[in-house]
């Protein structure tokens, strides 16, 4: 697991290749993440399913209540078949947009 810091993003890479380790890694490491928005990437996963990507859904929903964004990043993953409630791109250019532009919406105050 690689973690760079931007700012008030921190992007988690994964570097080992067992999605279901990683996560919990993530999970387990989650309190000293909690203050920053957050791009999970697993661009180096091959044929993720649906399912294995629903699997960070409690951590995407803890994270969002606490007013901050949670972004997942893959490149071989059919987008439309994710749940809405997951924030899922194919770049970390559009993950730091998304994060850019909920930024502004909690700043207007939606």
């Amino acid at each position: 697991m690689k973690v760079d810091q931007k700012g008030h993003t921190v992007c988690i890479k994964d570097t080992q290749g067992d999605l279901v380790s990683y996560l919990m890694k993530v999970t387990h490491e989650y309190k000293s993440f909690e203050k920053y928005n957050i791009i999970i990437d697993i661009r180096m996963h091959k044929d993720l399913s649906v399912k294995q990507i629903n699997s960070f859904m409690p951590l995407s929903k803890t994270h969002k209540k606490a007013k901050k964004s949670f972004v997942i990043v893959t490149s071989d993953l059919d987008h439309n078949a994710v749940s809405d409630k997951l924030d899922v791109v194919r770049s970390l250019l559009e993950a730091h947009d998304i994060i850019e532009m909920e930024e502004i919406e909690r700043d207007l105050g939606f």
